[in-house]
């Protein structure tokens, strides 16, 4: 099922599931309940200059066509959360894709990040200043009204090349109450950083602190939460069990393993949250219930050209429920469906 038949559908057409009958004569009738689905795909492009990687521009435009021939099959992803899309190719796979909106997240002039005691790793990059910017952007139909973006304070090894932080967005869904507040991430890798682990493991834990943070500060109480990025946390339970008790989302593979099946999770992965680098996570506020319902890959498929990045893309349908009063009318979406205009965007700086 695609946006188009899950928020585009119920919500500009008003669906819903229907009301319970009052349980004695003369109570008021609860207020009927509305239900609503969104996909979310967190996407690492790999979208690195040369020498780091080649022929980017190349797939970055595949991607962005992969994503457009989604859109015409009634399948592509309701929000679309890019990380490394450093090269000015992302505007390829942005224009190919589809999508009415595109943000971005902070670039190279955002306050930079601080490698941490000092330039002691001058050699893999830091101390040099920064050369790209977060790499982050989000695609969606979704207008949104509201952004917010952090860079990291802190950074070890060649990550400090580039401003990594994250971003938050405000999709405005008419009808839903509150709203949707989408975050996208992209913290400090392990290995690739080329400095020793235990260097790599404290910039990510203060990057986690402060994610944490702004979070906690930028996001509406009022609003569902979707969080995705590339949190570099394969096989490294040292970086995932950071500040667990305070994290302010569930890990959708957490949830999908130990709380309530989901549609595409297999059963015996063991911990599949220290299987990926890439996660998604939730939260409700009190209004509506939100839950991961479907997961699944996209670009997992080696094509004739090879693989589109080193990641896969991970794709997560999330099911919305709520109360609706009975006199409100149908919610209305006002942003476009088929064949939008030329893109808009929101940049940030």
């Amino acid at each position: 099922m695609t946006f188009r038949c899950s928020i585009l559908a119920l919500l500009a057409f008003g669906a819903s599931i229907g009301t319970t009958a009052a349980a004695k004569a003369g109570e008021r009738e609860p207020a009927p309940a509305r239900s609503a689905e969104i996909s979310v795909l967190t996407y690492n492009v790999r979208g690195m200059p040369w020498p780091a990687a080649r022929n980017r521009g190349t797939a970055m435009g595949a991607i962005g066509r992969e994503l457009a021939q989604m859109r015409r099959e009634g399948r592509q992803p309701d929000v679309v959360l890019i990380q490394e899309g450093f090269v000015g190719d992302m505007a390829k796979l942005a224009q190919a894709s589809g999508y009415r909106y595109w943000v971005k997240g902070p670039d190279r002039k955002a306050r930079p990040a601080a490698p941490l005691l000092g330039a002691r790793y001058y050699l893999v990059g830091e101390g040099w200043g920064k050369f790209a910017g977060s790499g982050l952007h989000i695609l969606t139909d979704l207008p949104p009204d509201r952004v917010a973006t952090l860079t990291y304070s802190a950074c070890a090894g060649l990550d400090c090349l580039a401003a990594k932080g994250a971003m938050l967005v405000h999709l405005a869904v008419p009808g839903l109450p509150g709203g949707v507040d989408v975050v996208n991430t992209h913290m400090n890798s392990r290995t690739a950083a080329k400095v020793p682990w235990s260097r790599s493991l404290t910039a990510h834990h203060r990057q986690v602190d402060e994610l944490t943070a702004f979070i906690a500060a930028e996001r509406d109480a009022e609003s569902s939460l979707l969080v995705g990025g590339d949190f570099n946390v394969k096989n490294a339970p040292d970086r995932y069990e950071h500040d667990r008790p305070i994290r302010p989302f569930t890990v959708v593979s957490e949830f999908c393993t130990r709380v309530a099946s989901c549609e595409g999770q297999p059963a015996d992965q063991g911990q599949p949250w220290l299987k990926s680098q890439d996660l998604q996570g939730f939260a409700s506020p009190g209004a509506v219930s939100l839950r991961p319902i479907r997961i699944g890959a996209l670009f997992a498929s080696p094509d004739t050209g090879g693989r589109l990045s080193d990641h896969d893309g991970y794709l997560v349908r999330y099911q919305l429920t709520w109360r609706a009063p009975a006199a409100q009318p149908a919610p209305q979406l006002v942003a476009g469906i088929e064949a939008p205009n030329p893109i808009r965007v929101a940049t940030v700086r």
